[in-house]
């Protein structure tokens, strides 16, 4: 063999297969199973395990699940249900790779998100729905949040992990000042005689969320944009448990996790609802989704008992993503059972969430919307810095850009834009 036949070019058609190979041996076994008592048939989720990333190829695929607690009616519900999954993916560019499209993916949330509850404000119905929407890409979980439903992870090793965040305005004193600063009201519900009673809501609507799909009673500043968080396992897996605030306002994370141990996915979801009920009866909707994260080609173990950390501790767990210069190095030498984060950000802002201070600069085009994907002419995108108090990032001249109707959408989510005027108050 001459010397010659080592430089070689290799046939992209190879490497894109042994990409593939690769993929297919360290891919995870996904094993899922889900269970719900229904008391307002609001509740809704979505379970989709073999979701293409580049379309016909059976190899590059991912797992979503999701859970939709609807209020004020299952429209809102069922409609984000049936268009948020395709509104994220039309914001990934088609010609990513793997490593890419996992970048891509908090974005694109923030964007089908926003893009999704747009749409159905367009409808003129009412109704509201809080989104907890996971995708496992690999050993990569990516979940996008608003509301009060939640998803926990327990690692292989016992540590529990919070991956979304509560909008519940009695818990969350940041989002109370964002709604107050947009123009909205929050209190209690007025009896009359000054009493006041129930938890903290936004007025005009009296929602209790401050984040939300649909809600259009309440006003534009009960915003979409989700919270997103995305770590990465190490091969030992874990267990993921999805909830909604019927199981939520009854258990811990922590008995969640302990009374179900040991048990296989499906039986997991039925004994957590089952402890809900027992705890608080059937207050409202309870639905529980349990997701096993597991090594190829071993069975299903218990997992150990978990660790008791103090609270303070659990965002000391996450293991910040490493540097470029000692990624290498540190994959060789890592933990055996580490939970590596990747990504986390919950502000409100989309001058924030589709900023360009981004590894992927081609994700949004040029003279394309970066929230619902519309074509523009060139000179008819308006940048999302635009009217930007911040002088660091004062720049109209930079991109992503809006269409004129998901620019008005964004100055109403930040309160510069009254939309009372064209919003019923009435709500349930």
């Amino acid at each position: 063999m001459s010397l010659r036949g080592e430089h070689h070019t290799v046939p992209l058609s190879v490497l894109l297969k042994r990409e593939l190979a690769n993929e297919k041996i360290e891919k995870p076994e996904i094993v899922h199973g889900q269970a719900s008592q229904s008391k307002k048939g609001e509740d809704f989720t979505l379970l989709k395990t073999e979701c293409q990333r580049a379309i016909g190829d059976g190899v590059t695929t991912f797992s979503v699940f999701a859970l939709f607690d609807g209020h004020n009616g299952s429209a809102a519900a069922i409609y984000t249900k049936e268009n948020l999954l395709n509104n994220v993916l039309n914001a990934i560019p088609t010609d990513l790779n793997r490593d890419e499209w996992v970048a891509a993916l908090p974005r694109a949330l923030v964007a089908g998100f926003v893009k999704t509850d747009k749409e159905f404000q367009e409808r003129a119905q009412t109704s509201g729905t809080t989104v907890t929407f996971v995708i496992i890409e690999g050993w990569v979980i990516t979940v996008a949040s608003v509301g009060d439903s939640r998803c926990i992870l327990e690692s292989a090793e016992g540590e529990i992990y919070y991956l979304s965040a509560d909008h519940r305005l009695e818990c969350n004193e940041e989002e109370r000042d964002r709604i107050t600063a947009s123009g909205g009201e929050v209190g209690r519900l007025n009896t009359g005689g000054g009493a006041e009673i129930g938890p903290l809501r936004c007025w005009p609507g009296g929602l209790c969320l401050s984040r939300s799909i649909g809600d259009m009673d309440v006003g534009e500043y009960i915003v979409p944009v989700p919270y997103v968080k995305q770590v990465k396992l190490s091969t030992a897996g874990g267990r993921l448990i999805i909830s909604s605030d019927g199981v939520w306002d009854a258990l811990s994370a922590e008995v969640a996790l302990d009374c179900c141990r040991g048990m296989p996915a499906d039986a997991a979801a039925a004994q957590i609802v089952k402890e809900a009920l027992q705890a608080k009866g059937l207050r409202d909707d309870t639905t529980c989704i349990v997701v096993d994260i597991l090594p190829q080609e071993k069975p299903a173990v218990p997992l150990p008992p978990p660790k008791r950390p103090g609270k303070g501790m659990f965002k000391a767990m996450f293991r910040k993503k490493p540097s470029e210069s000692s990624s290498q190095v540190d994959k060789e030498y890592m933990e055996p059972d580490v939970v590596e984060e990747l990504f986390e950000e919950g502000s409100a802002m989309l001058s924030e969430r589709l900023d360009t201070k981004y590894p992927l600069c081609n994700m949004f085009k040029l003279f394309m919307c970066a929230v619902c994907q519309l074509e523009m002419k060139p000179g008819e995108g308006i940048s999302i810095h635009a009217g930007s108090s911040n002088a660091v990032k004062l720049r109209p001249w930079d991109g992503p850009f809006l269409c004129s109707s998901c620019q008005e959408k964004k100055e109403a989510m930040e309160g510069k834009r009254p939309t009372g005027d064209r919003h019923s108050s009435e709500s349930d």
